[in-house]
C-alpha cells in the first residue's frame, strides 16, 4: 500500500516551510520513527520523522524548495 507523506504544519501560523534536507533517497528503506527530512521555518530547522515503514518511492520536491503546509511531498510504499 502506498502512503502519501505531507508537509507537516508545525505551528498554527505555519503556511509553508523550506525543505532543508532529505535524509533518505528514493529506493531506500525507511523505518517508522526514523528522520525522513528536515524543514526550515523562521530560521529554525526541525526534523520530521516517518510515520510509516517501507520504501521511499517518490519525492516531489528538492532541497531548498518552499512547500505549503499539508502538500504531498513524497510517497512511501508500505508493502
Amino acid at each position: 500500500m502506498k502512503k502519501n507523506i505531507q508537509m507537516p504544519k508545525l505551528s498554527e501560523q505555519m503556511e509553508s516551510g523550506v525543505l532543508a534536507s532529505w535524509n533518505k533517497e528514493v529506493g531506500e528503506v525507511v523505518e517508522k520513527g526514523e528522520v525522513l527530512f528536515e524543514i526550515e521555518m523562521d530560521k529554525v530547522v526541525s526534523e520530521v520523522e516517518s510515520m510509516e515503514s517501507g520504501v521511499l518511492e517518490a519525492v516531489f520536491f528538492e532541497e531548498g524548495d518552499e512547500i505549503k503546509a499539508d502538500e504531498i511531498i513524497a510517497v512511501i510504499n508500505c508493502d
